[in-house]
């Protein structure tokens, strides 16, 4: 067995080896694991340099608008003709359309002739509406007007591009198909109106397919994956005033009331936890079956604007909305069981709870303390969104390469051009997947990071209100939150940056390895073999433990580090020596005050969610330009850094929990069973004979 620390924690010992004398945090200490620090360093600066090079490239519009023939990219106020009002993308040509949706076709959707209105153009009743080309050459009108006379110039056409209108090569094209505006694209749909079709046949009109396929290829095009994941990007920028108020302010809110009520009402704090978790679930369940149309008349619509009440157009996001609703019930039923089960044990957490109040109560400064790296988070995550935006949307508009049929009338040159005919797509590289893969990594590292600096700052007060003895010595030191900061910045920040090196290289292993397992199910390549299974679940298993225990290591790692000022790898072996000869003592009331504080992380993250359905619920991003296509993707940003700021915030009694145990079972080791340094106002809790028989136990 190993010394008396006294020393490790207390008194402790100088850099070379000999205990000091006096004070309760030594200030002879060393910089730590500088190498990591200046990795972390240079992995800021590729951040700002990867993230320059999605503001240079990127065009958030492009994840919402599609591009016209031209490759414009309707919307664009600097596209030529001016697009800004012109944002819903229509397909002239209907044969063409029909052609890229009939199977084995070469001709694909992206080559077929498109321009971009301001509404979905419908057929006439009586006569034959016309979609014109964007005016040009000799057609002597404005963008305004051409959009004032509903896209038609028919009347101004010459014979030679009237014949050739009727060949369906432009200038002009029939409306013969309804359309509605789904997600900014105009979806035909498959019902062709007898009066234009005659009106057009009547004037010697080619032959216009009419079948179901020229309906599907819209919606195939709308509905495919990636259509589907740029959509849910763009929701993010959409919604970011929802990020603000309910990723921001309200958890900032409620994890600041949270800390009061702790402080002022800690033996009920663990039942309101409960209670409120499992009402808020059940809410958040609620609402996934209303968006998913399985409770109510609220399910989200592709269609965009006012449309026939008849017209049903399905998309992805609706599935996903099921899918999530489902998952969501399983996690409600077995968050209620759970609840149920540990009931018994809730009074274990008041005990351990108490600990905290009382340190929170002579340390005030704790309860304030977390704004400054929510302030810091909050001004990352920001500049991150919007550098992540940027990237997603940095692909490069080039012409495709097609060697089919795609003629149609140039205004310009005044004849027929079956010449570079071809449409614009968005090519994305593989560089650009590795600076998304980079950026995301790089959010969680910070992520990680600030949150460790915060959880040591909290520690290294904690550990000083400790042994001083409290209020009774004059030891400890004035505002001890600020000196913790300054020794931090001074000395660990290094080890703080290798602590969230390894929990989020190991993060991005399991995310790695869990998608690939997710395309082995999907491939039907996993293993048939019952010992092939029992290792696919097995190893999945094994990785979260493995998440679990660093994050669980690295937490009592920050805590020596903010005493002893060692090394990242130094604090890791001190801790973990210290739990394990103490499991016994430690185990029990940890785990419970733990799952106690990750319910209460989970109610000020689910409030946010709540919270963010009901603003998304609102006429503004129901219609209009900022429609969003699902609130999934909001409402779980939303609750993910809800997540993030009561993390925060709930480290404050989390990491007084967590620094009072190690301290007072390092106490007890030291001076035979009985601690020494543990103040007056703590003494009353641990020397209570039922709370100190749940410690020893």
């Amino acid at each position: 067995m190993r010394g008396p620390l006294g020393a490790v924690i207390g008194r402790y010992p100088s850099s070379d080896g000999t205990t000091a004398v006096g004070g309760i945090i030594r200030h002879n200490r060393k910089c730590r694991d500088v190498a990591c620090l200046v990795i972390f360093i240079a992995f800021w600066i590729a951040m700002i340099v990867n993230s320059s090079f999605g503001f240079n490239q990127g065009n958030p519009l492009r994840l919402t608008y599609g591009l016209d023939y031209k490759g414009n990219l309707c919307g664009d106020k600097h596209a030529h003709p001016g697009l800004r009002k012109l944002k819903l993308k229509y397909w002239l040509n209907p044969n063409q359309v029909y052609q890229s949706g009939v199977k084995d076709s070469q001709f694909k959707l992206s080559n077929a002739r498109s321009v971009c209105l301001l509404d979905c153009p419908i057929p006439s009743e009586d006569s034959l509406n016309w979609v014109c080309d964007y005016p040009e050459g000799d057609i002597r009108l404005s963008t305004e007007d051409w959009i004032d006379r509903n896209y038609d110039y028919y009347e101004f056409l010459t014979p030679e591009m009237r014949n050739a209108s009727l060949q369906l090569q432009g200038p002009c094209y029939p409306v013969i198909f309804p359309s509605v505006n789904v997600y900014w694209s105009c979806q035909f749909i498959a019902r062709a109106s007898n009066a234009s079709l005659r009106h057009w046949q009547q004037m010697g009109g080619v032959s216009i397919n009419e079948d179901i396929v020229i309906d599907k290829s819209i919606h195939r095009s709308i509905n495919s994956r990636s259509s589907v994941l740029k959509r849910y990007m763009a929701d993010i920028g959409k919604a970011w005033l929802v990020l603000i108020v309910c990723g921001g302010f309200l958890p900032l809110f409620l994890s600041v009331i949270w800390l009061l009520m702790i402080r002022h009402f800690v033996a009920a704090m663990p039942w309101i936890t409960v209670a409120v978790f499992n009402i808020l679930i059940i809410t958040v369940t609620m609402f996934y079956y209303l968006k998913a149309g399985w409770i109510g008349n609220d399910a989200i619509s592709p269609i965009i604007g006012e449309h026939d009440p008849y017209i049903h157009v399905s998309g992805r996001e609706l599935n996903h909305l099921r899918a999530v609703a489902i998952l969501m019930t399983f996690v409600m039923v077995v968050s209620i069981l759970t609840s149920i089960a540990i009931v018994r044990r809730i009074l274990m957490a008041t005990s351990v709870l108490k600990v905290a109040a009382k340190v929170i109560g002579e340390v005030q400064a704790l309860i304030i303390f977390p704004i400054i790296p929510y302030a810091i988070l909050a001004i990352f995550y920001m500049f991150w969104i919007s550098a992540g935006l940027h990237l997603f949307s940095s692909g490069q508009v080039i012409q495709n390469n097609c060697n089919t049929n795609c003629c149609a009338y140039d205004l310009v040159s005044k004849k027929v051009n079956c010449d570079r005919c071809c449409g614009y797509s968005i090519h994305y590289t593989p560089h650009i997947a590795i600076a998304i893969f980079f950026h995301l990594f790089g959010c969680y590292w910070a992520t990680q990071f600030f949150i460790a600096c915060s959880s040591t700052v909290i520690a290294s007060s904690v550990a000083s209100y400790y042994w001083a003895r409290g209020e009774t010595s004059p030891e400890i030191p004035f505002l001890p939150v600020f000196a913790s900061m300054k020794r931090l910045i001074r000395y660990s920040l290094g080890s703080v940056a290798l602590g969230s090196l390894i929990v989020s290289f190991v993060e991005s292993i399991r995310f790695i390895l869990e998608s690939i397992r997710r395309k082995l199910k999907v491939a039907g390549a996993t293993p048939d073999s019952w010992y092939g299974k029992m290792g696919y679940h097995t190893s999945h298993g094994c990785l979260r433990f493995v998440e679990w225990t660093i994050k669980s290591v690295n937490r009592n790692a920050y805590i020596m580090i903010a005493i002893t000022g060692k090394s990242f790898c130094r604090a890791s072996a001190m801790a973990t020596e210290l739990i394990m000869n103490n499991i016994l003592r430690i185990g029990r009331v940890n785990v419970i005050g733990d799952v106690i504080l990750f319910l209460g992380k989970l109610c000020v993250s689910l409030s946010s969610a709540v919270f963010g359905f009901l603003m998304l619920d609102s006429h503004k991003y129901r219609a209009a330009h900022n429609k969003i296509s699902s609130p999934l993707l909001p409402v779980l940003v939303c609750w993910a850094l809800g997540y993030v700021v009561a993390t925060l915030f709930f480290a404050v009694v989390e990491m007084s929990i967590d620094t009072i145990i190690l301290s007072f079972c390092q106490d007890s080791e030291e001076h035979q069973g009985t601690a020494q340094y543990a103040p007056p106002l703590l003494m009353e809790t641990l020397n209570d004979q039922n709370e100190m028989q749940r410690l020893t136990q």
